[in-house]
């Protein structure tokens, strides 16, 4: 067996989409799996060493590493109705100038802001999880949430500025791609890239069959553990794009690269 770390999120979509894998409820010859469970923007940081064969990347992190890895064609986190929200205490809020949280340098979400608003806010950096509080306790003027988060952002009195995956797929007519998984660029890896993809496919008709095998794994590693909010999430991630991007999924990924290197914010080749 070949010993390969495996690194994704504690967030339900991923811990759903794993877990037979690294329990061994699927076959996973001739891979032995170490899991190594971080929140997406450490992962993010730790792929621009190659820390991790295999590991999930937000799609602006994937972008700017294309020279280390590649995506695999199973795995990914996009769709529809399911994109970042810039959310504040009022919905009225002019983020010109303001004091803007965002849940990680090289997320997604911060690329998407970025489109959306330009240099027009004063962007800070903080885990995701800590960005609801904050913006409910004053630190922040607004922040970008995603995950959870956008169940649960009326809780803490917030509101709705925009839908980040609106704008995109009103802009585009194209689903909004978030994160994805990519294996390092090892010859002994990539030669079993579509074996790999099969296996995340099993994995997740597993964990479809048998979604009792997975809970008691979610609930330990999920930030909100509600029962009813875990599933929405599994639901709006895990998706027919989750198996395969399809036509449509591959062209949102050229488009946000398209559009991301016209704005400068990934250096032009």
């Amino acid at each position: 067996m070949q010993n390969t770390d495996i690194a994704f999120s504690p967030c339900p979509n991923d811990t759903f989409i794993f877990h037979a894998m690294i329990k061994g409820l699927v076959d996973t010859a001739p891979f032995c799996f170490t899991p190594h469970l971080m929140d997406v923007e450490t992962l993010n940081s730790k792929a621009f060493s190659g820390e991790f064969a295999v590991t999930k990347l937000s799609f602006f992190a994937f972008l700017l590493l294309q020279h280390k890895y590649e995506m695999l064609a199973a795995g990914a986190a996009m769709g529809h109705g399911c994109g970042p929200l810039v959310v504040a205490k009022d919905p009225l809020a002019n983020l010109s100038g303001a004091r803007v949280a965002v849940p990680g340098k090289y997320t997604t979400a911060h690329l998407l802001f970025r489109l959306w608003c330009g240099e027009a806010a004063n962007v800070e950096i903080t885990p995701y999880e800590k960005i609801l509080p904050g913006v409910c306790d004053g630190r922040w003027n607004a922040g970008v949430i995603i995950h959870e988060g956008r169940f649960v952002y009326p809780r803490y009195g917030c509101a709705q500025i925009i839908d980040l995956g609106r704008w995109w797929e009103e802009k585009t007519r194209l689903p909004i791609p978030l994160g994805c998984i990519a294996v390092r660029k090892d010859p002994e890896i990539l030669a079993r890239k579509a074996h790999l993809e099969a296996m995340i496919r099993s994995s997740i008709s597993h964990a479809r069959k048998h979604p009792e095998s997975c809970r008691n794994f979610i609930r330990q590693h999920a930030q909100e553990i509600d029962d009813r909010v875990t599933e929405q999430h599994i639901r709006l991630y895990v998706n027919d794009y989750t198996l395969s991007p399809g036509k449509a999924g591959w062209q949102a990924i050229e488009k946000l690269e398209q559009i991301a290197r016209c704005q400068n914010i990934i250096e032009s080749a």
